[in-house]
């Protein structure tokens, strides 16, 4: 039921564990989300008739408008892939074909079922696997005793008592087999054979040298190619000598694909990335123009007119069957500096009905930055100290300081956004990240002090900092 599902309240409140502010974008993408909800429980004759409304995110870099996108492809466990406008050209110009990110797309949606089926799967294929294991640790020898062997004289049928003395021998070794195999289970479980060597047999793809049709324009006649070839030449098996650790894991691995279907997986991929895909085109400010002479930008207005079909609707083939485009949700996103939304030509801004202003980052939201996500920089270089027995403290003071250094930087250079912080405290904790398997003291506390020391000089000497910051 609907009420099962995030509202767009709860969307945004998901969002903002991971992104400081731009609330516009996050209501925006929340609304966006819940219609994919709604409209999965209007009547059918209606349901085809809802098409996505794309939004287009106008911005700086480094603001937030490519996480954004991920953390809502993340909540809605849908397929999601992020390109940039650029990589494309227009048909008859070096560059990759604009349908590849559809076909990219669906290739991501293929590997998430794939992994769904694979979770299902996972146990059965566990003991399947320890049985295969344990037929080449404690192979059982009931089967050929009970085969009499062609170089021992055997008894006349008619000799009974010899058939029930060869029987007994026969259940004997039986039983003998069964129980080294049960020991041997044992010990493989509590894990005293990990280091144990066993030769398993495992597939050499075929034909590897036909990746080199993959490349730029060429993605899908690779694809085709190997897969026709490959059903001419199958795949060659051949024995390969390894741990029974590393064993259990390819051996797992093999039994749980011999278990999935992929015949289904590939339509519920297809599916889902019909129904629920995210495609972030990103730089699309990049091929802004509607020029109508020669040089090296002619392509621009050739790009958007090429990605226009794939945004409004069409179908793309890929390996795993047709795939329609009219309700994969497009966010295009560009800082639009030089060039204007207004720029795009007249049927591609037509397709981004929604557009959102997302604002440059202040001091106080660098500190922010800093603090408040769950997967903050400052609890990411805590957590990677703590392995080395370091605890690091990071001071009030000291975050202030190093949110006031990013904006100083961003306003004298180039404002990359929140990516400084990436720069500065990468640069901040250099020296102790390099010293930590040797440092006798064990707590570290940043400080206003400890900032100011090591950022002191690519901070002050501008020429330094556009170097190294």
């Amino acid at each position: 039921m609907i009420e099962d599902e995030l509202t767009p309240r709860q969307i945004v409140e998901e969002l903002d564990k991971y992104i400081i502010g731009q609330q516009a974008a996050k209501r925006a993408v929340a609304i966006a989300l819940r219609n994919r909800i709604r409209r999965r429980h209007i009547p059918e004759e209606l349901r085809d008739e809802v098409i996505p409304k794309n939004i287009l995110m106008i911005g700086p870099t480094g603001v937030g408008k490519t996480e954004i996108a991920r953390r809502l492809a993340h909540l809605a466990r849908a397929p999601f892939l992020k390109v940039e406008a650029t990589k494309f050209t227009e048909v008859g110009y070096v560059g990759r074909d604009v349908e590849s990110m559809v076909r990219d797309l669906v290739e991501i949606s293929y590997r998430m079922v794939e992994n769904e089926a694979f979770e299902d799967v996972w146990a059965e294929a566990e003991h399947q696997a320890e049985e295969r294991l344990l037929d080449l640790l404690a192979p059982d020898s009931a089967e050929a005793s009970a085969q009499p062997s062609l170089f021992t004289p055997q008894p006349p049928t008619s000799d009974l008592e010899a058939q029930r003395q060869l029987a007994e021998m026969q259940e004997r070794n039986r039983r003998r087999a069964a129980r080294v195999r049960e020991f041997t289970r044992t010990r493989l479980q509590a894990g005293e054979l990990e280091d144990e060597i066993v030769e398993i047999e495992v597939e050499e793809p075929s034909l590897q040298s036909m990746q080199i049709f993959s490349s730029a324009g060429m993605e899908e006649m690779g694809f085709n190619m190997q897969d026709l070839l490959g059903n001419l030449f199958p795949s060659r098996k051949t024995r390969k000598k390894t741990t029974v650790r590393e064993a259990r894991r390819i051996l797992t691995y093999q039994e749980a694909e011999s278990l999935v279907d992929s015949a289904e997986v590939a339509r519920e991929a297809v599916e889902r990335a019909e129904d629920g895909g995210i495609i972030f085109v990103d730089e699309l400010d990049k091929v802004a123009g509607r020029e109508g002479g020669h040089g090296p930008d002619v392509s621009r207005e050739g790009v958007q007119r090429d990605i226009l079909p794939i945004i409004e609707g069409s179908t793309v083939m890929t390996k795993y069957g047709p795939v329609q485009t009219n309700h994969v949700l497009f966010i295009a996103a560009g800082a639009f500096h030089v060039s204007k939304p207004s720029d795009l030509i007249p049927e591609l801004q037509g397709r981004f009905p929604l557009r959102v202003e997302l604002h440059s980052l202040t001091e106080e939201d660098f500190r922010r930055i800093l603090i408040e996500p769950q997967n903050s920089l400052t609890k990411q270089y805590a957590a990677l100290m703590l392995t080395e027995g370091i605890t690091v403290e990071f001071r009030e003071e000291g975050l202030a300081e190093i949110a006031r250094l990013a904006q100083l930087v961003n306003e004298r250079t180039e404002n990359i956004g929140a990516r400084r912080l990436y720069t500065l405290m990468e640069r901040l904790l250099e020296d102790l990240s390099f010293e930590a398997p040797d440092l006798a003291e064990k707590h570290v506390v940043i400080d206003v002090a400890y900032v100011q020391e090591k950022l002191k000089d690519v901070v002050e000497d501008v020429d330094l900092s556009r170097y190294m910051l």
